[in-house]
């Protein structure tokens, strides 16, 4: 169910910058923010994936699946934030949202290397 949420929310952030925010925000922001929306967007795909895994209740499903869930929340919410002129510390988050989805896909590759081996 978060998987299709966060893919969900995912288009209508991206409709939201495409529309809502042009002419509001310079390329460069909006640049950001669509960043942000391609992130989300692969990382819901993600947890989409983990289906095929979670249901077995394997800890590194669940490893995955909080990971990206953590990092989608740290990562693009950062870009969001960033995009929408909070200050630019908060680029200083941003990184460890990109750890939480790199653990997230190695967890993930991990769950299903457990499954198929069953």
């Amino acid at each position: 169910m978060m998987g299709g949420v966060l893919a969900a929310l995912g288009v209508i952030l991206g409709a939201f910058g495409a529309h809502a925010l042009r002419g509001r925000l310079d390329a460069g922001m909006l640049a950001t923010w669509h960043s942000a929306v391609d992130y989300q967007f692969w990382h819901a795909l993600g947890l989409l994936a983990l289906t095929a895994v979670a249901a077995e209740g394997r800890v590194a499903g669940t490893i995955a699946l909080w990971s990206f869930v953590v990092g989608i929340v740290i990562f693009c919410g950062s870009l969001y934030a960033i995009a929408l002129g909070a200050p630019r510390g908060f680029g200083m988050l941003t990184p460890i949202g990109g750890l939480a989805f790199i653990a997230g896909w190695i967890a993930l590759v991990d769950a299903f290397r457990r499954s198929a081996g069953r």
